[in-house]
């Protein structure tokens, strides 16, 4: 469970350095993202599956990924947080293509992934709508839309999805009536009006970490098993920062905090994120997945799987964090299409004796016919 852990906040990081390439608020769920790659690789083989799993830094023995990955999924799902926690996965199919049962069984076993058939090839517009439904109501209506219209086709043969939703009060909440109009200075220069958060009595204490460099605060939630962690650089440029961001230097943080007494002041704020990922996933190492000629999905279908490939990896997250504490969700859909290979175009070669009419298209009254016999004959 340990190692499946590290290798989700290795990709995390991995995730977080790529999008942070663009200007803006980030924010994802790279445990959401994991979770619906993990499960598409399971039916990955050959090169395609090497890649996969070197992106996601899963380790070699895929006995002890399945049992960590159904083992999490208990844990997090468990009632035992103080938290509303709930993570969901599924796995919808078209009617017509056969999926090896071997693979629905992993992924109902070790994913918990119970597989629907679905008609992509004439009702894919209500196929879209039933999976969006089923985001929607397991991120509590907030990921609304995983799947843009367009995307099911009659080549699509899979889509596996993942959804997580979080609800968490602070353990210490902040008072809504301290909460006032503060100046928060942009990355790129400019001044904003917030509204800030303010803790300042004898209980605000928290576990604080400093350097010269930047500040570290971890916010627990109600329950103490969830906490949210801020970092934050002495000046505004995060870009040296994010550089130097890694697992080891985060893990030695955490080691490092101590309950302190503090004042905090933290924004009030509210973020909504839709990422398109192929590019980003193929720029990390797993082009062969993509590659409509050269993907290996024979562990989904031993007689079809070299014509499967992922068409699109889709991923939005929803984040809103109050004096009360942090609602949070994100979904991925991951849809995999069918390689058709386009007819041999046929060949009508007038090179021989034919017979030709001319008609009224409307009535079907034959006005002409004939018969050509030697085209160059008077």
């Amino acid at each position: 469970m340990i190692e499946t852990a590290k290798a989700c906040n290795l990709f995390a990081l991995d995730m977080y350095r790529e999008l942070a390439a663009e200007k803006g608020n980030i924010f994802f769920s790279p445990w959401s993202l994991s979770y619906a790659l993990a499960m598409t690789g399971e039916g990955a083989r050959g090169k395609t599956a090497e890649e996969m799993s070197s992106v996601l830094h899963f380790s070699a023995s895929e006995s002890a990924r399945r049992r960590s990955f159904s083992l999490i999924d208990k844990k997090v799902n468990a009632s035992d947080s103080g938290c509303s926690l709930h993570v969901a996965n599924a796995l919808w199919v078209e009617k017509s293509f056969h999926l090896e049962e071997d693979y629905s069984e992993l992924l109902e076993k070790s994913y918990h992934a119970r597989a629907t058939n679905l008609d992509f090839i004439n009702a894919g517009e209500e196929s879209r709508r039933i999976i969006n439904s089923w985001v929607e109501e397991k991120t509590c209506g907030k990921i609304r839309e995983i799947i843009p219209s367009d995307v099911i086709d009659y080549l699509t043969r899979l889509i596996l999805t993942n959804a997580i939703y979080f609800k968490g009060r602070w353990r210490r909440e902040f008072d809504r009536n301290l909460t006032a109009k503060e100046d928060f200075f942009t990355g790129e220069g400019s001044k904003v009006a917030v509204p800030m958060m303010r803790r300042l009595d004898d209980s605000a204490v928290f576990p604080y970490f400093e350097s010269e460099e930047l500040q570290v605060l971890r916010l627990p939630y109600l329950g103490d098993r969830l906490s949210m962690t801020l970092i934050l650089p002495r000046n505004n440029d995060l870009a040296p920062l994010e550089a130097s961001l890694d697992a080891e230097t985060i893990s030695r943080w955490r080691m490092e905090l101590v309950e302190r007494r503090a004042d905090v002041y933290i924004p009030r704020f509210k973020v909504a994120s839709n990422y398109p990922l192929n590019e980003i996933l193929i720029k990390l190492g797993m082009p062969t997945a993509f590659d409509d000629s050269a993907s290996d999905f024979t562990g989904m279908s031993i007689k079809w799987g070299r014509r499967l490939y992922i068409s699109h990896v889709f991923h939005r997250a929803y984040v809103e964090v109050n004096e009360e504490g942090t609602e949070a969700a994100a979904a991925t859909a991951v849809v995999i299409k069918w390689r058709c290979l386009p007819p041999k175009p046929p060949i009508f070669r007038a090179d021989r004796p034919f017979i030709f009419m001319i008609t009224d298209d409307q009535t079907g009254l034959i006005l002409f016919m004939g018969r050509v016999n030697d085209p160059v004959a008077d």
